[in-house]
């Protein structure tokens, strides 16, 4: 595929969905129209990535965040490469992932270096790896350098039957650039698109970039919210507006919220 044709297939893709979204930028919380779903403590505990990705992270607390997981039964754990074997070695034999970053949080390395970043995780025990977009040539239209960026994630991940999500930072793009970035994400190879390192200064998850993002990729990949989501309500939020699955570090907090509002 040339330049050209990638770029028309990719324009005809952001054309298609940008269309009405359910809700609109800036909307009030209390004025969305998502749809919170009613679930239970288990389903809502499989959703979530639980996650410490603080540079001063110590063991004791990945080894917290690890016994945490498979108490509650989280989707996965999500921590830093250097802490991969050591939660591995945890959470072997359990249904608890292992999720790890690559390029995070800035995404601005080669391609070479955030695949070797998957590499050695995926080596050390990794199932699942988030790694960043380059938002500059996102943004800057060089969309077969940010192809090949995914791809070559994408082809360590798939040897290895590991999940790659990709990191748009969505508060930092416009709608149109987010289209593009979840069209790009699929042509890569990706089976996420997530919305946010939770460390940009234009902030983190918001509903109508999860709307935007599933709008986008339809059923086709995983859609996950993360960056800021602290409360129950938020959660559901981001799960009403098209999310299947939520990355935070208050994952502990918002099932024991639910468990003492409905019994969970």
């Amino acid at each position: 595929m040339t330049r050209a044709e990638l770029q028309f297939l990719v324009n005809q893709v952001a054309d298609q969905i940008l269309g009405p979204v359910a809700v609109a930028p800036g909307t009030p919380a209390a004025a969305r129209k998502t749809s919170a779903p009613a679930l239970s403590g288990v389903e809502l505990a499989a959703t979530m990535d639980h996650t410490n990705l603080h540079p001063e992270t110590t063991r004791g607390q990945v080894l917290q965040l690890c016994e945490e997981a498979l108490k509650w039964r989280f989707a996965s754990v999500c921590v830093h490469s250097i802490w991969v074997s050591f939660a591995h070695a945890i959470l072997r034999g359990s249904p608890v992932k292992v999720c790890t970053v690559a390029g995070f949080p800035s995404g601005a390395v080669p391609p070479t270096v955030k695949r070797l970043e998957a590499e050695i995780a995926l080596r050390n025990g990794a199932d699942e790896i988030d790694m960043v977009v380059p938002l500059g040539l996102l943004r800057g239209g060089e969309l077969d350098m940010v192809r090949q960026d995914i791809a070559t994630v994408a082809e360590a991940t798939a040897g290895r039957g590991a999940v790659l999500k990709v990191i748009l930072e969505a508060a930092a793009l416009t709608e149109r650039e987010i289209a593009v970035g979840c069209a790009l994400a699929r042509l890569g190879g990706a089976q996420f698109v997530k919305t946010s390192t939770g460390l940009h200064p234009a902030g983190g998850a918001r509903v109508e970039h999860v709307a935007w993002m599933r709008k986008a990729v339809g059923n086709d990949l995983g859609v996950k919210a993360a960056g800021g989501i602290r409360t129950l309500d938020a959660a559901l939020a981001m799960l009403g507006a098209g999310a299947n699955r939520i990355g935070t570090s208050a994952a502990v907090a918002i099932l024991s919220s639910l468990k003492s509002t409905t019994g969970g």
